[in-house]
């Protein structure tokens, strides 16, 4: 995949040692899924990723910082744990409430195949370092967050 299939959904930021991501979306759901494929563009090229397997992935957390951090954590946690890939994530349920905000959202990929799947760079963890979840005043959503490599 070219950068171009990327723009407006995410970009990475000047770090010296770890990936820093910007991700956008027109709602906060659509932020968290292009949150989901910048981290896995990170891995590796989600363009040579299949949808084969289905998961449905549920995060609750205290506020949207934590939930961000959940959500990314979840997804990189199956991901070593089960062998997968993903390149499709869609959040089919956000809840939030006075305590908590929860989301449940259905993801697509395939097991790793190192002919198939170029290793970019491996993903230790998410971090909170410099994390952001911001509603601009057109409605759209920013998100940044930085990936411990």
């Amino acid at each position: 995949m070219s950068v171009k299939q990327f723009e407006g959904k995410f970009e990475f930021l000047e770090h010296t040692a770890d990936v820093y991501v910007r991700a956008y979306g027109d709602s906060m759901q659509e932020a968290y899924e292009n949150a989901a494929l910048a981290m896995f563009e990170t891995i590796t090229k989600t363009g040579k990723v299949g949808q084969k397997e289905e998961e449905i992935i549920t995060v609750e957390a205290e506020d949207q910082y934590a939930l961000l951090y959940s959500w990314l954590e979840a997804l990189l946690v199956n991901s070593e744990t089960k062998g997968m890939l993903y390149s499709k994530f869609q959040i089919t349920d956000w809840t939030e409430t006075a305590e908590s905000f929860k989301i449940t959202a259905h993801v697509w990929g395939e097991k790793f195949q190192s002919k198939k799947h170029p290793q970019k760079v491996a993903v230790k963890a998410v971090t909170y370092h410099r994390m952001v979840v911001m509603r601009e005043k057109e409605g759209k959503v920013v998100l940044e967050f930085i990936l411990d490599i």
